[in-house]
């Protein structure tokens, strides 16, 4: 039975079929949708290459509010098409945040977007959506964005 399922975003082209599979779902098995979102450490180098504490937390401060307003417009949209939603917004390496998150909120289903990168891309930036399915002790749906 499924009962919670967890959409994780990264707000990109990638993630919107995720997100209209994760709701398709959570409207047939009336399940609660939770939308997380995993806020990277901000890299920041100034120009001098030093960075004040206080220029980081800007920053960081930034990332989170535009964070919040993106999870709150799918919240609002996941409303709208009658799924009960709330929003995880963590820190930290994205699969290893995403994966706890799900056995924290004991998610019965993680629902997830891929680039579909490949060769050196995939190389260097490596995949959110493998590590995912490689760690997580619940079902993952991965779906390919357009």
């Amino acid at each position: 039975m499924i009962r919670r399922i967890l959409h994780a975003t990264d707000f990109s082209s990638a993630s919107r079929p995720a997100f209209a599979k994760a709701v398709q779902l959570a409207q047939a098995y009336r399940a609660d949708l939770i939308l997380a979102h995993v806020l990277a450490p901000t890299l920041l180098v100034a120009a001098d290459g030093y960075s004040s504490a206080s220029m980081y937390r800007e920053m960081q401060a930034a990332a989170r509010q535009q964070a919040r307003k993106h999870l709150a417009a799918l919240v609002d949209k996941g409303k709208r098409m009658g799924v009960s939603a709330r929003v995880l917004l963590i820190e930290g390496g994205a699969a290893d945040r995403i994966v706890r998150a799900a056995r924290t909120q004991r998610a019965d289903m993680i629902v997830i977007g891929t680039h579909g990168r490949t060769g050196f891309t995939r190389l260097l930036l490596g995949s959110v959506a493998q590590g995912v399915v490689s760690r997580a002790r619940c079902p993952v749906l991965t779906i390919r964005g357009r």
